[in-house]
């Protein structure tokens, strides 16, 4: 297994499977980070590189709902859409599109497990097509756009 780690956040490769496994701690309760997940206008504060601006364009977050979002960055924009399949407090299922890229779905999970104390461990698994596809995510630069994001997280959680 292909192992990363950066800023608290552990990006893992399955050698088996075409999937990317993230796993970080976070001194918030599971619902506080539920809420971050989604809540569209907490979820634009905090998701990315710290040189992106996340832009909500829909949001109905339910069993059965969507989701479409821009990053902005400068005169640049990039745009994502996907599908909630699952929404619990402790797990959220759903697909995950770069519209550049439409061919290119993900299947992401999400795990939240309560550790006590005020401290959640989130584990956030996406499964692609192929391992191909699956290095073409790591090298796309996520490990930046994860880390950044989780220390945005970090501060909002304290806030929430």
């Amino acid at each position: 297994m292909t192992i990363t780690e950066h800023a608290q956040a552990r990006i893992e490769a399955d050698p088996d499977v075409p999937l990317i496994r993230i796993t970080r701690d976070f001194a918030a309760t599971p619902e506080q980070l539920f809420r971050a997940h989604t809540d569209p206008d907490l979820y634009a504060r905090w998701v990315g590189p710290n040189d992106i601006t996340t832009r909500v364009d829909h949001w109905d977050c339910r069993t059965g709902g969507s989701w479409a979002f821009s990053n902005i960055r400068g005169d640049e924009s990039y745009s994502f859409h996907g599908c909630f399949h699952e929404v619990s407090p402790t797990r959220l299922v759903q697909t995950f599109t770069f519209d550049d890229w439409p061919t290119g779905v993900s299947l992401q999970t999400l795990t939240l497990t309560d550790l006590g104390d005020g401290r959640t461990r989130l584990t956030a698994q996406s499964l692609v097509e192929s391992f191909a596809e699956r290095d073409q995510w790591l090298a796309s630069g996520m490990d930046v756009g994860v880390n950044d994001g989780y220390a945005k997280l970090d501060s909002l959680l304290a806030e929430i």
